[in-house]
């Protein structure tokens, strides 16, 4: 049952005035008569239009790193050579993993 948080909350003293009779009519109120359906069936039957990209190759130019850059020996990025913030046994470290 979905419960909404930012509705006010009753008291003690409301909550056992609730009759019994009170609540089964509003449980029986909020209750539909559809069944709800399975999300994870319902997903198998669905596809996306062009979702079949088993024939796609993807083609990326890879360009090596230039001499004023160096990748860090702990996040494995490629920086600039000012993010370098110090080299600890000869492998440099950048500025975002010395914080």
């Amino acid at each position: 049952m979905a419960t909404d948080y930012d509705a006010p909350r009753k008291r003690d003293e409301e909550l056992k005035t609730d009759s019994l009779e009170e609540l089964k009519a509003r449980s029986t109120k909020h209750q539909s008569g559809s069944v709800d359906e399975d999300e994870v069936e319902a997903a198998d039957g669905f596809e996306l239009p062009g979702a079949d990209l088993s024939n796609m190759e993807l083609a990326v130019a890879v360009i090596p790193a230039q001499d004023d850059e160096f990748t860090c020996s702990s996040c494995f990025l490629v920086h600039h050579r000012s993010q370098l913030a110090y080299e600890e046994n000869g492998l440099p470290v950048c500025n975002d993993c010395a914080s």
